[in-house]
């Protein structure tokens, strides 16, 4: 049986984060649960696609549906290998559901692999699960990683970096999800070679 993954998304998460990540991890065999505070399995999540233009930050533009596949309800982090958390707009509000912060501090606190990318740290910072943990993210969400106690590692140029600090794997921006998922599913325990 495939190990099955957790993956926190809502309302204008990251396009590219939520599709990209998703379609990865079915590829190389991982049974991917998606999941939404309030919504249930058949319902989707709008998305958002954050792209560059010339201005001092980022054009928010619509995206596609994503469809959740799992009861957010029904989540035991038990019957889960680990957790990705995409970045967008999403982050900053699902932060603030109790819920979704205990499941992240119970991944947190039984070592399964974690994995947040750009705007994803957010809710890491607000479970109170970064102090003392070197954390990569979206340059914006750096100071929240720095408040939570963590130690924020900057992006290099073309963000495709990604970084591992026990068991989170942490990355700035989706041009990063060929570091980002490959180290997320070694700490999974899958070996990839070619």
């Amino acid at each position: 049986m495939a190990q099955k993954i957790l993956m926190l998304v809502g309302d204008f998460v990251e396009d590219y984060e939520a599709m990209v990540p998703y379609q990865m991890l079915l590829m190389v065999g991982y049974d991917v649960k998606t999941v939404c505070p309030g919504k249930k399995a058949g319902d989707v999540v709008a998305t958002a696609i954050h792209d560059f233009q010339g201005h001092q930050t980022y054009l928010e533009k619509p995206g596609h549906n994503f469809h959740i596949n799992y009861d957010f309800n029904q989540v035991q982090v038990a019957d889960f290998a680990g957790l990705v958390i995409p970045g967008g707009r999403a982050p900053e509000y699902l932060r603030l559901n109790a819920r979704v912060l205990e499941i992240v501090r119970e991944f947190h606190a039984a070592k399964k692999p974690l994995a947040a990318i750009c705007h994803g740290p957010q809710i890491l910072a607000a479970a109170g699960i970064l102090s003392g943990v070197a954390c990569s993210a979206y340059p914006a969400v750096l100071p929240e990683v720095t408040l939570a106690g963590g130690q924020p590692i900057s992006p290099n140029d073309t963000y495709t970096d990604a970084h591992v600090t026990g068991n989170l794997v942490s990355a700035p921006a989706w041009p990063a999800h060929p570091a980002w998922m490959r180290k997320f599913v070694e700490l999974l325990g899958a070996k990839i070679s070619i």
